[in-house]
């Protein structure tokens, strides 16, 4: 795909505030000169905003200011004029009541920073989960050239001679202390040496999953996903980026150049090859929605299917995302779904190359990690999406982290109405379940939690996992964490709060799951689901104030990405009117 350049010299947008005599104009390049900047940097080159997720409660990009260093050596190199600009930073460890609520509101409150500041261009440095999906949907909406930075994966986890991935092996050491297997002695041990560096989860979770998603979308330098965070070489990428954003600019190489339905594909089908997150489907339906291309879970499925996991990595597989970076990183899972037809070569990408361009030289240094295409790590990964009367605009499994025996299952509905009444009785050796049940878990989706928390893979109740019993399946409108496992099948949309089949699911109903059938289908006659949905009624504990309302009122499903319905599309950058 041929990138033509725009003419340059051009106007820079940033000249509407820098450039001239006006009063408007030396107001505000007078106010910019109490900094010490000199004269001669506001001659019409460049100006760069580093959009910064960096906080303190933000422990996975607690590193971010010393790499926005970096990007700024790389701006001042190639001519342009940084500036540093602190954005909503989303924190998956600290917000409540879940950090997927506040997705949408970091990515309108970043739009605008975008839209009214004076920035030619925007590096957008990420790291935490919803920080790289609410960034790239900013930068998709303003439509500047845009270059995505992550702050990278911390360091493997060793605790007792096991290398453990952070977040995993918390769901993993929970479950073995609940079934007899662990102390909670050495579950508290356990606790630094899953989290021993900085960065994000070293496993194949959301962060990391959305870094690989970025890097696929072409919104990253080739090699961008997998550096740790604390090696050097992700102070080189850094740099890197800062140089190339200002020739990006100088381009006009925009979002909407990358962000094509053939980049989307390529992302997709990474997803599935590297056993992916569910929670990027979510992300990239927002993304796509944002920039104006028809992406839908149908897309999904479509493309996901034939697409083997060959990334052996937690929580589907075996290493941690150190290993990755040494075997060569994203570059080769791309080259290996070029080699077997997957990839669209042609695809455009930050670099002002084709993604074929930035792969085809790529080497793999360990074939246990990265696997050949007829030796993976599973024969079908990507993501299965399931329809039927309980999920008549979809649900979502992760097959690469299922149970293969669970994937064709008729069983009997064990049924939560929302997260207090399932911690209300999961613990209970009175509750009436075996593992042949189906657990059901309503009123957790982007309504009804609200914000769609990662409560989709509940705990096994303590009596199954006594018998040795590691899965079920479950179904829920909920997330789940991208380092959590199991046959979990989640989105199911509409969601329970908007009135979905999920919401009249009653103890006892049988559920027949059919994953390669696509099929998911509560077992009551036509006439008796709508019996019950003429007598659901929504629930009452609703915000009636502040964003929480702003929320539950404008954000849309699951299936097309649950972002909030006034911010779909494309809206660019316009310079607005000006007067002091």
């Amino acid at each position: 795909m041929a990138f033509t350049p725009a003419p340059w010299p051009r106007k820079l947008r940033s000249a509407e505030w820098y450039s001239g005599s006006t009063k408007d104009v030396i107001y505000h390049r007078g106010w910019m000169k109490n900094q010490g900047y000199p004269d001669d940097l506001f001659d019409g080159r460049p100006i760069i905003g580093i959009l910064n997720t960096w906080s303190d409660m933000t422990p996975c990009n607690g590193h971010l200011r010393e790499l926005a260093e970096k990007v700024k050596a790389g701006i001042w190199e190639a001519g342009g004029f940084p500036m540093e600009v602190p954005v909503f930073s989303a924190s998956e460890n600290t917000f409540r009541p879940t950090a997927m609520m506040f997705r949408n509101l970091a990515a309108m409150s970043i739009e605008e920073q975008i839209r009214g500041q004076p920035m030619d261009g925007c590096v957008l440095m990420v790291g935490c989960d919803k920080t790289t999906p609410s960034l790239l949907m900013a930068a998709a909406s303003c439509d500047l050239p845009s270059i995505v930075v992550t702050g990278g994966p911390m360091l493997n986890g060793w605790f007792q001679g096991e290398r453990v991935g952070a977040g995993t092996h918390l769901w993993r050491f929970s479950e073995a202390v609940k079934a007899g297997e662990m102390t909670q002695d050495e579950f508290l041990s356990a606790e630094s040496a899953v989290t021993r560096s900085s960065g994000t989860c070293n496993t194949m979770g959301t962060a990391s999953s959305m870094a690989a998603m970025a890097e696929a979308l072409g919104m990253a330098l080739s090699g961008n996903a997998a550096i740790p965070a604390v090696d050097s070489r992700r102070s080189v990428m850094a740099q890197l980026s800062g140089r190339r954003i200002v020739q990006m600019v100088k381009d006009d190489l925009k979002p909407s150049d990358v962000l094509t339905r053939k980049a989307f594909e390529n992302a997709i089908r990474c997803n599935g090859a590297v056993g992916g997150s569910t929670n990027t489907v979510v992300h990239m339906l927002a993304i796509a929605g944002r920039v104006g291309v028809d992406i839908t879970l149908d897309d999904w499925d479509r493309c996901g299917r034939g697409i083997s996991t060959i990334l052996n990595l937690q929580p589907s597989g075996k290493y941690l995302m150190e290993e990755f970076f040494y075997a060569g990183g994203l570059p080769v899972v791309l080259k290996r779904l070029a080699e077997a037809d997957k990839l669209h070569k042609d695809a455009l990408t930050v670099s002002g190359e084709t993604v074929w361009d930035e792969v085809k030289d790529a080497r793999n240094w360990n074939e246990d990690v990265i696997r050949p295409v007829d030796n993976p790590l599973t024969e079908k990964g990507g993501i299965a999406v399931l329809k039927g009367n309980l999920a008549p605009n979809g649900a979502i499994l992760k097959p690469s982290a299922a149970t293969p025996a669970l994937m064709q299952h008729k069983g009997r509905a064990v049924v939560f109405e929302d997260i207090d009444d399932y911690k209300a009785k999961i613990n209970d050796d009175a509750l009436d379940i075996d593992e042949t049940c189906i657990m059901v878990l309503k009123n957790c989706g982007p309504k009804g939690y609200p914000g769609m928390a990662e409560v989709g893979n509940m705990g096994l109740p303590p009596k199954v996992l006594k018998k040795g019993i590691k899965d079920m399946i479950r179904i829920s409108d909920a997330r789940m964490s991208g380092t959590a496992y199991g046959t979990v099948i989640l989105h199911t949309s509409p969601e329970a709060a908007a009135g979905g089949p999920l919401a009249v699911v009653q103890n006892g109903d049988m559920i027949e799951v059919d994953v390669e059938g696509r099929r998911i289908h509560l077992d009551i006659s036509d006439a008796e689901l709508a019996e019950r949905l003429s007598h659901w009624q929504p629930i009452h504990d609703r915000a009636d104030s502040g964003y929480a309302w702003l929320h539950q009122q404008h954000v849309q499903g699951a299936d097309t990405g649950a972002d909030l319905d006034f911010l779909k599309g494309n809206r660019g950058a316009p310079v607005g009117k000006d007067s002091h």
